[in-house]
């Protein structure tokens, strides 16, 4: 078996090949369909505009609490009524063969169940991140797509982001030398009143939200799992914003290697960047992960130059939205499988320990 450098290394360059030009994959004869369950904001700026890009995908179906929302977007996108579900007659969507992919885009509590009843319904499913909120919820929703035979994918743009991936192949090609530190520090000010400050929806705060990206990214430009963790926490409990989660918690990752990832999450402060250094120099990207406007720099040879990319003939989200369907197709697994964000949840149920008892946590 590979090392997750290998495994990475091919990731690198296969996507990345395939973000800045065409597809390996042959054009189907029919697209397969999506139906998107939640249309909140990511979904409605982000997902549905992207959709009509794909090569491989289009939208089929729409689901949704608010009946407003699906005559809105059901108008926009040409979405029959027949094709609409509320969350009560969403397991109807097995009778409709127009829809193949679900794209569950809800708050976190509910990842779970929609991405199980989604398997169950016969259906393969790209889940946003994180993939819920426990590890067992993680484990139930892998165990359901096995059964039902379908995929699972989690919703890890940045693992089709070119400059993200140039990021990883710079690290592997050994130009920075052995890397020996990571910094990676991920953070927005959250306004109050929204369903990530409630616990009950969001199982956590800022690390179960953006946090969760500089976890990710460490582990991707390390190239190799985390053996230790240490955490700590602090949040201001006489903010309103804050009586059921976490503002923020920075905490490092000890890899096998040596090499240490210092890592930052935050409710209160605005910051997306990350920078891996080596013996010869190091790579940084500020913004990191953004849905637009990657700045990558590196140093080497003692020499500073800004990295500048062709644009891709597909985006983050068309890539992603596409790669479903391409698996789907093919039978291969998702480069960001259930089991990339069971492996996420384990970490960050550890970062939650240690913050809590005050110690380093050994990770199996």
């Amino acid at each position: 078996m590979g090392t997750r450098r290998d495994v990475l290394g091919g990731i690198g360059a296969g996507v990345l090949a395939s973000a800045l030009g065409g597809s390996a994959q042959a054009a189907p004869k029919r697209k397969l369909g999506y139906a998107v369950v939640g249309l909140g904001y990511y979904a409605t700026k982000q997902i549905l505009p992207n959709l009509k890009d794909c090569e491989f995908a289009e939208l089929k179906a729409l689901v949704s609490g608010t009946p407003a929302k699906l005559e809105k977007y059901g108008a926009e996108y040409g979405i029959p009524k027949s094709h609409w579900y509320s969350y009560e007659t969403y397991d109807r969507i097995r009778d409709n063969p127009d829809i193949d992919l679900v794209y569950v885009v809800l708050p976190n509590s509910m990842h779970a169940e929609y991405s199980i009843r989604a398997s169950q319904a016969g259906k393969h499913v790209l889940c946003e991140k994180p993939m819920a909120v426990s590890v067992a919820e993680c484990q139930a929703m892998i165990a359901a797509a096995k059964k039902a035979g379908k995929k699972l994918m989690i919703g890890y743009r940045c693992h089709f982001e070119p400059y993200n991936l140039k990021a990883i192949e710079t690290v592997q090609s050994g130009a920075l030398g052995k890397p020996t530190l990571i910094f990676a520090e991920h953070g927005f000010y959250a306004s109050p009143n929204q369903w990530r400050l409630d616990k009950a929806l969001s199982g956590g705060g800022s690390m179960m939200d953006i946090g969760i990206y500089s976890l990710n990214a460490a582990r991707y430009l390390a190239g190799e799992e985390p053996v230790e963790v240490s955490a700590m926490e602090y949040t201001d409990r006489s903010d309103p914003r804050f009586k059921t989660v976490e503002d923020r918690i920075d905490w490092q990752f000890r890899f096998p290697s040596g090499l240490i990832a210092d890592c930052v999450s935050s409710y209160s402060s605005n910051h997306n960047h990350y920078r891996v250094t080596g013996q010869k120099g190091w790579v940084e990207l500020e913004p990191a992960t953004n849905y637009e406007g990657q700045e990558m720099w590196t140093r080497l040879g003692g020499k500073r130059e800004r990295v500048v990319l062709p644009k891709p003939a597909k985006n983050q989200f068309v890539r992603q939205l596409d790669h479903l369907a391409e698996c789907a197709m093919s039978g291969r697994e998702p480069i960001v499988s259930g089991e990339e964000g069971l492996r996420d949840m384990r970490l960050i149920e550890a970062v939650y320990r240690s913050a809590r008892e005050h110690r380093a946590i050994p990770l199996a």
